[in-house]
């Protein structure tokens, strides 16, 4: 339970961050349409303060139901679907292509609008009815018809999905996501509804330009999640590598036998027989970031979950196409065998933190 709920306000918190901005430039014209043409039984009544959002409330009810069938079918089908990790980081890296085009087309580059993928002629028709239809049902049916038009961002959600290999937590993932993009998709639809043309056109350039930034972020996210590109934490602590290095141990002691004393445990040990352990602790983020070993040593690398959440737990070698989701308390241990001199990334499966084991040879 406790996993679902932290894949669930993982969910929650990608939609509200990076989500719904990315959403809304693809999904926006189902929104417009969705709050546009509803009208009061009698045009002449006064209107009270929250029917603006009557609607937008349907098409995210609608949206919520879709997304969260569609995480459970994922979850369901997990096992056989699941990707390997720079088999998603190439996909990461092709939502954030996609959505580039989707910023460059909002912004009004008339070159990129034949490149920009269109919903079927079909899909579009169906729409253009529902947007006129003055049922209370249409913004929910539009809402709902947003899953089969997803954001760059919506994919690698979906991705998550597929990883749980769980259909309540292929849903919570999912729910947790749409229930983050609900806030800025409300204040949208509440401006599509009071707002003139000319409002629109320019929420729609502003749409663009926090695209185009979330874009390079997931491109970014992708070539770190492949381990082609090192992340922005291990960057960071890089001057520190050399200040961890192998420490010889006779017994790598375990959390339950952990000494008493309060003396933190060193990252990199090797005992008496010349087995080396490594241990990353894993709780909202990996610590620590930069390991230095040594090479041509038999090893093997300890994911040690402390209150582990978030993107965190979905731990990978993209390298050697490793790919483990962290005990929340307790180990979780991989063989990496005897390392040539050389770097070793890891990182989250969103690419969104990592860092660095550095194996080195004997110097002379």
């Amino acid at each position: 339970m406790s996993s679902t709920l932290s894949l669930l306000l993982s969910g929650a918190g990608t939609g509200l961050l990076a989500g719904g901005a990315s959403c809304a430039a693809v999904q926006g014209g189902l929104l417009a349409g969705a709050v546009s043409r509803r009208t009061t039984a009698n045009p002449g009544a006064p209107r009270r303060a929250a029917e603006p959002l009557a609607p937008v409330g349907a098409f995210l009810a609608g949206k919520l139901l879709s997304h969260t069938t569609l995480g459970v079918l994922l979850g369901i089908f997990g096992s056989a679907l699941q990707p390997s990790p720079r088999t998603r980081a190439v996909l990461l890296i092709a939502a954030g292509l996609l959505m580039v085009f989707f910023a460059l087309d909002l912004l009004g580059v008339k070159a990129v609008s034949r490149l920009v993928p269109r919903p079927p002629a079909a899909f579009g028709r169906l729409v253009r009815g529902r947007t006129k239809s003055s049922s209370r049902l249409a913004p929910a049916a539009l809402g709902f018809a947003t899953v089969l038009i997803p954001c760059g961002v919506t994919l690698s959600v979906e991705l998550i999905a597929v990883t749980t290999g769980s259909a309540v937590a292929g849903a919570a993932v999912m729910a947790g996501f749409v229930i983050g993009t609900a806030p800025l998709f409300t204040l949208i639809g509440y401006v599509f509804r009071r707002a003139s043309q000319n409002v629109s056109s320019y929420l729609a350039g502003v749409t663009g330009i926090i695209v185009a930034a979330i874009a390079v972020w997931t491109i970014s996210s992708g070539l770190q999640a492949g381990g082609w590109l090192p992340t922005a934490t291990t960057a960071t602590t890089a001057s520190a590598a050399s200040a961890v290095g192998s420490v010889p141990a006779a017994v790598l002691p375990s959390p339950q036998a952990a000494p008493k004393t309060g003396a933190p445990q060193e990252p990199v040990t090797v005992d008496a027989s010349g087995k080396q352990t490594i241990v990353l602790t894993v709780t909202d983020f990996y610590m620590p970031t930069v390991f230095t070993a040594k090479a041509d040593v038999p090893t093997a690398l300890v994911l040690r979950g402390a209150d582990a959440g978030g993107c965190a737990r979905a731990f990978t070698i993209p390298e050697l196409g490793v790919e483990e989701i962290v005990k929340k308390n307790g180990d979780t241990r991989i063989d990496l065998g005897a390392r040539k001199p050389g770097k070793l990334l890891f990182s989250c499966a969103m690419g969104m933190q990592g860092g660095t084991i550095d194996f080195q040879g004997d110097r002379a």
